[in-house]
């Protein structure tokens, strides 16, 4: 098969086409042959870092976490799929993982979905691992039907489906965006946008829940940013932060009782811990998209197989609006 690797890890690492044995099934994995994958930013970390990041694989490695495919064979013990099954998920370019940036991939059955029947392939590889974050940091925050949340960086990756999803389940949504195309995202995507160039923190909270602050908070911004939120939030209040690698006062927290909730979605996949969480969630997240409550924005930007590199610029160069997907594997 053919397939994108990486011989060497740093800022000047390429991805070079390779033709290489098509992958064999150990126990609990499916045989995919990968129809399209999407470009996230924990992606280009391990290109630019390699082994200094504790999760890179060995290189040479194949990269890419999220596929859409088909299933072309299944081991012995496989159960809940069949051969022609069109699936997605976050299954590797991690760890021991091989990635997705190749024409087939053999993932464990764990990880993976039946794809949403009204997307295509290339909206559903641009949903599972932005899709898993957003889903399990709101159901850790205990999102309710009614409360107030605020979702900080709303156009982006995880934060559109975040805000989406904070729909779904019934909240009023609010979220903040800084240029009139975030801006116009988000309101698009039913949240009231929150200008947090022109707006300060108390502003907001005062405008929108009368100085009483957000019952949940979603931060895909985080570090510095988990300040704003602590700010922002309701006595007694939940901040989700899927960026806290940094050094917090905690002062407002305490004195608010605020309850903080990490999200590091990889935990499954590194540690081989309760994957099968994973693949529940998609399952919910399939459910959800095809009642109408979920749609991944797309980049207008695609990129075949051999373009991996160029799909990686367009993520760093930051003038992506949406998901970018890599397509075309045969």
């Amino acid at each position: 098969m053919k397939a994108m690797i990486i011989n060497k890890y740093g800022e000047d690492a390429v991805f070079e086409t390779q033709e290489i044995a098509t992958p064999k099934l150990k126990s609990g994995e499916v045989l995919i042959k990968i129809a399209a994958s999407s470009v996230n930013t924990v992606d280009t970390m391990i290109r630019k870092m390699g082994k200094d990041l504790p999760l890179s694989p060995d290189a040479p490695a194949i990269l890419g976490m999220d596929l859409a495919g088909t299933i072309e064979s299944i081991a012995d013990d496989v159960t809940g799929f069949s051969i022609g099954d069109e699936v997605y998920g976050c299954v590797g370019g991690l760890a021991d993982l091989p990635g997705t940036l190749a024409e087939y991939v053999a993932a464990d059955s764990k990880l993976i979905a039946k794809k949403p029947k009204n997307l295509t392939m290339k909206e559903a590889a641009a949903i599972p691992l932005v899709g898993i974050t957003a889903y399990e940091g709101l159901v850790r925050a205990g999102i309710t039907s009614g409360q107030d949340v605020l979702v900080h960086g709303g156009s982006g990756g995880v934060g559109h489906i975040a805000l989406q999803l904070a729909k779904h389940f019934g909240a009023n949504v609010y979220s903040t965006g800084g240029g009139e195309k975030q801006l116009a995202l988000i309101e698009q995507l039913g949240a009231v946008p929150i200008n947090y160039t022109t707006e300060t923190v108390e502003d907001y909270v005062q405008k929108h829940t009368n100085g009483a602050g957000f019952d949940v908070i979603y931060d895909s911004v985080g570090a510095g940013n988990l300040i704003n939120s602590f700010n922002a939030a309701a006595l007694n209040g939940h901040v989700t932060t899927t960026v806290s690698m940094c050094e917090l006062d905690l002062t407002t927290p305490h004195f608010k009782g605020l309850s903080l909730h990490v999200v590091f979605m990889l935990i499954p996949m590194l540690q081989n811990h309760k994957r099968e969480t994973h693949g529940k969630i998609l399952q919910n997240i399939t459910q959800i998209v095809e009642d109408g409550g979920l749609k991944p924005i797309l980049d207008k930007q695609s990129f075949s197989l051999e373009e991996a590199g160029k799909a990686h610029a367009r993520l760093e160069s930051g003038q992506a609006m949406g998901k970018i997907v890599i397509e075309n594997y045969q």
